[in-house]
């Protein structure tokens, strides 16, 4: 009977999804329900410090910091103009707006390193934005949720410290050999942009001509100065105080909220109602972040205290097989386990068990760290439980249906794949950066 309780979990879940119930309300109430009759009132006295846990995690302070740094540019209408300025910026070029929210996540999602932080902060950047210009709600969608998944194989990531740490891998090193994933997964999904762009142009249609025009002579140097240099360089400073060593990922997320209050003063549009709308969304989005945490940490407890860890990992051990096989098999559970549960109760239970074996087998942990950390942030993008996908329904405009969200990322979810083959065919684009950097 106890074999089948973590399967009966995953049922009752996907019922009470499709019946329409908030997911961050259905994880935490399926949990408890399930933690009650299988563990009695015992299991309340173990859920509090796990919660705690969460909430006085260090590192989470990074959250509300970064959303508050979106919302700031946001309200005060910086990021609008940035985002428009930098589409100006690729002149007639159809998807030119897409292709500025992807490398716009690209410097966010390596700003916060947090899923739940820079998706919210890109939806709240750039989907109003892209919607007003007439781009295919399923295209916005789908390279915002996308893009906003980068942080986590993009450095400084916070997967890539938890997983450098369980390998027994140099951070550094995983820093490092990230670096080119990161880079070869940013250029597929440009290329995917401008292949849209090329065969249904109406779902990326390019600047107005009469915008266009009067983004010459001065009046384009002081547009790109006022509206992209400066925020540019505040991005810049949040990921050089981090690089350089000079602040960690939360402190640098402080330097950035500064940074976009800072600028809305030079801009002439800071004031009180502007301030008071800043934080009321920001408590608002940052509450909404840490309870899909809590339910997630919530469903991670009760599915390893029903032995569903266990299940995993002795299949996973208990099959003999070559170093391939295996190799694949594992990123198919990690792929089919992202599904359903959070990537930090992942990298706790099943990195542990299959290192010792990757080692025995005499592959390269770095290069199965940046997999997994590959294979980690396409699970992100995988209905009907990404994490990225909710978190982005939670601020898109009304009249964005969550459908719209599902089919936007299909192509992404493949193009990750993608680069996740590339990596598995090609491990020197993980393992060859770092060797020549240390040698």
């Amino acid at each position: 009977m106890t074999d089948i309780l973590p399967l009966l979990l995953f049922v009752c879940l996907f019922a009470t999804l499709l019946l329409g119930f908030p997911v961050a309300f259905t994880l935490g109430g399926i949990s408890l329900i399930f933690g009650l009759l299988t563990f009695g009132f015992n299991f309340f006295n173990l859920l509090p410090l796990r919660i705690w846990g969460i909430m006085t995690n260090y590192v989470l302070i990074a959250v509300p910091l970064f959303v508050y740094m979106g919302v700031m540019l946001e309200k005060s209408g910086l990021a609008e103009e940035l985002l428009e300025t930098m589409a100006l910026l690729f002149g007639k070029l159809r998807g030119g707006l897409a292709i500025s929210v992807i490398v716009v996540g690209a410097m966010l999602g390596a700003s916060t390193g947090i899923v739940g932080a820079t998706v919210v902060t890109m939806g709240l950047l750039s989907l109003p934005t892209m919607l007003k210009r007439g781009y295919h709600p399923e295209l916005a969608t789908g390279v915002i949720s996308a893009s906003g998944t980068l942080g986590q194989i993009i450095p400084p990531s916070i997967v890539l410290v938890l997983l450098g740490s369980i390998l027994n891998v140099s951070i550094g090193d995983m820093f490092i050999g990230a670096v080119i994933p990161g880079t070869i997964l940013v250029s597929l999904y440009l290329i995917w942009v401008i292949i849209v762009s090329i065969l249904r142009p109406e779902s990326a249609p390019a600047m107005p001509e009469e915008e266009l025009a009067k983004f010459k002579g001065k009046a384009m140097v002081k547009r790109v100065l006022q509206a992209f240099v400066m925020p540019f360089f505040l991005v810049l400073a949040v990921l050089g105080s981090i690089f350089a060593g000079i602040a960690s990922p939360t402190e640098a997320a402080a330097v950035g909220a500064f940074g976009a209050t800072l600028l809305t003063i030079l801009h002439k549009r800071f004031n009180y109602q502007t301030l008071k709308e800043v934080m009321r969304e920001t408590s608002l989005l940052t509450c909404m972040v840490f309870i899909i945490l809590v339910g997630a940490t919530s469903f991670g407890l009760v599915f390893r205290g029903m032995g569903g860890d266990r299940q995993l990992t002795q299949f996973i051990v208990s099959a003999n097989l070559g170093p391939t096989t295996f190799l694949a098999l594992v990123m198919v559970v990690v792929f089919i386990a992202g599904f359903f549960i959070d990537f930090i109760e992942i990298t706790f239970i099943i990195v542990p068990v299959v290192a010792p074996i990757f080692q025995k087998l005499g592959i390269s942990l770095l290069w199965i760290g940046v997999l997994i950390a590959m294979n980690l942030q396409t699970s992100f993008l995988t209905p009907p439980f990404g994490f990225s996908l909710f978190y982005l329904k939670g601020v898109a405009p009304e009249g964005i249906r969550t459908g719209q969200i599902y089919r936007g990322i299909i192509p992404f979810v493949v193009i990750q794949l993608i680069g996740l083959t590339i990596l598995l065919l090609f491990p020197e684009t993980v393992n060859w950066l770092p060797r020549v950097t240390f040698d």
